[in-house]
């Protein structure tokens, strides 16, 4: 696997492949900069050896030019966080930034415009690819969250550097962060799966059921296993047709010796809201009426003590409806006890967007030991799928 420490990048034009769609309010300014800032590293190293950096990357779903979706807009935040001067192109190919990138001195920063404005970035157009590559000399994927997507700039145009190639430093983290909870994790691992549905945890769940010793499935997902079983689940979010897939999971893990814990109790609300009236029930014996919205003490103190004994550890989806204040204590005390398990040694990794969330809502994110920046990119790597903007560095 190359990675930046395998170049130096003196007098050399590093092409990053940057994930910079960010959030950005009705005054253009953005709302959160993580992404910015996870990319810092790779740029800075880059500079520091001699080298310049072309910064490409897309902001939302434009169609076609569209100016709320300017890379411009973000300008003047990358240079604040970079702490060194950023050019901006209003372009991302052609002749004019061509020039401005050949003019490019060590240690300067030139931000291309968003690569979405032309349609065969998406369609991964060879042609479109190839005008990329002539920007710079060495190309750096450093784009954790397109890496699923082969696009252009994310796949096509790394054909262009046979030899010049390699990982940045946060898409390096990425990949062996997913290798710890996947290969060479330390035992016991444990994977907490939260969140609304089954259906769109079914394909994680069968590929780690050969990787983990403890699966943790919480939140919405938890009462179709609970129903499939038998159990009574009031108004409770229920995929009906996904029982019996629920109930092979079972078996597949009792069959691979994998512990499944379910929340044992919850806590139930009369009403989809922050001001119904609630009582902690047995998670089998929810009455018409009531629906589970979080999970229970008794629930906690048994996943407290599953996530203690565990020496790696993966979050994937809230305990219940932590957007609700009053529902949120499941997934915080969650969000403890996996921080004071890595405090103690062991490591964890955060991903998909509602983990994420929550984790940057309670103040988890420098508690645990890595914060995965792609949602989906994330999912389809927990997935077991080889990644195309991965793929396309290591090939």
């Amino acid at each position: 696997m190359k990675t930046l420490n395998d170049f130096n990048f003196e007098n050399k034009k590093a092409l990053i492949r940057v994930d910079f769609n960010v959030p950005l309010n009705e005054n253009f300014e953005v709302t959160d900069a993580t992404r910015i800032i996870s990319a810092k590293p790779t740029i800075i190293k880059i500079l520091e050896d001699g080298g310049s950096c072309i910064l490409m990357s897309h902001l939302g779903r434009p169609k076609g030019v569209q100016d709320e979706f300017s890379l411009k807009h973000i300008e003047n935040k990358v240079e604040d966080i970079l702490g060194v001067e950023v050019k901006f192109v209003p372009d991302c190919v052609g002749s004019d930034v061509e020039t401005a990138a050949a003019n490019l001195e060590p240690g300067q920063i030139l931000l291309l415009e968003n690569l979405r404005f032309y349609k065969e970035e998406k369609e991964g157009d060879k042609d479109f690819a190839e005008k990329l590559s002539k920007l710079g000399d060495i190309y750096v994927n450093d784009a954790f969250g397109t890496a699923h997507r082969a696009h252009a700039s994310t796949t096509v145009v790394a054909e262009f550097f046979p030899e010049n190639k390699c990982f940045g430093s946060l898409l390096a983290q990425e990949i062996e962060s997913i290798e710890k909870v996947m290969e060479t994790g330390e035992k016991p691992v444990l994977a907490v799966l939260g969140g609304a549905k089954v259906s769109s945890k079914i394909t994680i769940i069968e590929n780690i059921l050969d990787k983990v010793d403890h699966l943790i499935i919480g939140g919405g997902m938890s009462f179709t296993f609970v129903k499939a079983q038998g159990g009574k689940i009031g108004n409770s979010i229920c995929e009906d047709d996904k029982m019996d897939l629920a109930l092979d999971i079972l078996k597949q893990a009792k069959e691979k010796n994998v512990q499944i814990h379910i929340p044992v109790d919850v806590i139930a609300a009369d009403d989809f809201s922050n001001d119904a009236n609630t009582q902690i029930l047995d998670i089998n014996a929810i009455p018409d009426g009531w629906e589970g919205v979080d999970a229970g003490p008794k629930s906690r103190e048994i996943f407290h003590n599953v996530v203690m004994a565990s020496k790696t550890i993966l979050w994937n989806g809230p305990l219940g409806v932590f957007e609700m204040e009053s529902f949120a204590g499941g997934t915080i005390a969650l969000g403890d006890s996996i921080a004071e398990s890595t405090k103690n040694g062991a490591f964890s990794l955060v991903g998909g967007g509602d983990s994420v969330a929550a984790v940057k809502q309670f103040g988890f994110a420098d508690k645990v030991s890595y914060v995965s920046t792609g949602g989906g990119a994330m999912l389809e790597s927990l997935e077991g799928k080889t990644l195309p903007g991965i793929a396309a560095i290591l090939d």
